[in-house]
């Protein structure tokens, strides 16, 4: 890395990262990438080859059997897990809702906004529904919006459209974009052909050897 970095500035590096399991052959190494706020980095390959590990390693939940990872203005980490968890008797709008409520904002404003991030991912009209009455793609898209209203520096998603139609997909893939305007540095771990190319760089672990590349 070269110059400084200031001190509202998110970034995310992978530094010679690799990593493996005791007893098993590499997952990936020699990564080394810089992440930051506007774009969707997509982490692509086929099942197994350590796209959900690398999602891991970034949120600082896994040591990297080789290199490091830095944060660098990234207090915040929202991510979105490939199987939706939700409270089963909350109403949709109630789990959009407690992030904002979090950040200060008085319930009727928290609702309205809410209401907003429902409408943005297919939801306003099931805001009053419970998580357990949800199809797999409504609660996966409601991660999505509960996630984009907590703010995160870093969102971190695995494969957010694998219960979700085409229509669907493309819709979120947008909205995720929206997300990263904002200022959030996104990672996505797709094997999603339409997912992969609305990212703007991939860091692709299927390749021989791994590397990060702008989307043409």
């Amino acid at each position: 890395m070269t110059g400084s970095v200031g001190a509202d500035r998110r970034m995310v590096l992978g530094l010679g990262l690799g990593h493996r399991f005791e007893g098993t052959d590499w997952l990936f190494r020699d990564l080394d990438f810089e992440l930051g706020p506007g774009l969707i980095t997509g982490v692509c390959g086929p099942s197994g080859c350590g796209k959900s590990t690398l999602l891991w390693l970034l949120a600082g939940w896994e040591k990297p059997a080789r290199g490091r990872v830095e944060r660098i203005g990234v207090k915040k980490i929202g991510w979105v897990f490939q199987n939706p968890h939700g409270v089963a008797q909350r109403t949709a709008l109630d789990h959009v809702v407690f992030p904002l409520l979090a950040q200060g904002l008085t319930r009727r404003r928290a609702e309205a906004e809410a209401l907003v991030l429902l409408g943005r991912f297919g939801l306003a009209e099931l805001a009053a529904r419970s998580f357990a009455a949800l199809s797999g793609g409504e609660a996966q898209r409601l991660m999505l919006a509960r996630a984009t209203a907590a703010a995160p520096d870093l969102l971190l998603v695995d494969e957010p459209t694998a219960q979700l139609d085409a229509r669907t997909a493309r819709s979120v893939a947008t909205s995720l974009g929206q997300i990263a305007a904002s200022g959030s540095v996104v990672v996505i771990a797709t094997h999603d052909p339409g997912v992969r190319a609305a990212c703007h760089r991939v860091i692709d672990l299927g390749a021989v050897e791994p590397s990060l590349g702008a989307q043409t």
